[in-house]
C-alpha cells in the first residue's frame, strides 16, 4: 500500500483510527491495521484499480436506467434519437471524449491539419 500511495494510506489511517504517525507503530500493528481498512478506502481502491465506490456505482447504475426509461416515453425515445448519455461510463472510465486528443509525428503534420481545419471554418461562413 505505501508503495501506491503513501499519501492515500496516511489519510486512510488518520481518518480511521486517529493515527496522524503511522510509522511509529510497530510493523506487525501498522501492517494489522492497513488490512483492516475498509474496501472503499482510499488505498484499496487505488490498489484494486476501482475509479469509484460500489454504492456509487450503484446509484449511477440507477439514474441510467432512470433516465432511459423516462426517454423510452419520450417523443425522442419513439424515434430512437438523443438517448441520454450514461453516467456510469463517467466513474468506470469508459466514456469516449467528446474531442479525442490528436497527436501529430510532425510540426509539418500539425500545421497541415491545421490548414485544413481553418480552411473548412472559412469555407462554411467565417
Amino acid at each position: 500500500m505505501i508503495a501506491s500511495s503513501e499519501d492515500a494510506l496516511i489519510c486512510d489511517v488518520a481518518e480511521t483510527y486517529g493515527i496522524l504517525d503511522y510509522r511509529a507503530l510497530p510493523l506487525p500493528l501498522a501492517a494489522t491495521l492497513a488490512a483492516g481498512l475498509r474496501e472503499t478506502s482510499r488505498s484499496k481502491m487505488r490498489l484494486s484499480g476501482a475509479h469509484a465506490a460500489p454504492d456509487t456505482l450503484l446509484h449511477a447504475a440507477a439514474v441510467d436506467w432512470l433516465a432511459t426509461l423516462a426517454w423510452m416515453q419520450s417523443e425522442n425515445g419513439r424515434k430512437n434519437i438523443n438517448r441520454p448519455r450514461p453516467v456510469l461510463e463517467i466513474f468506470t472510465g469508459d466514456h469516449k471524449a467528446d474531442n479525442p486528443v490528436v497527436a501529430f509525428d510532425s510540426a509539418a503534420d500539425f500545421e497541415a491539419e491545421r490548414a485544413r481545419i481553418l480552411g473548412e471554418v472559412n469555407r462554411y461562413g467565417d
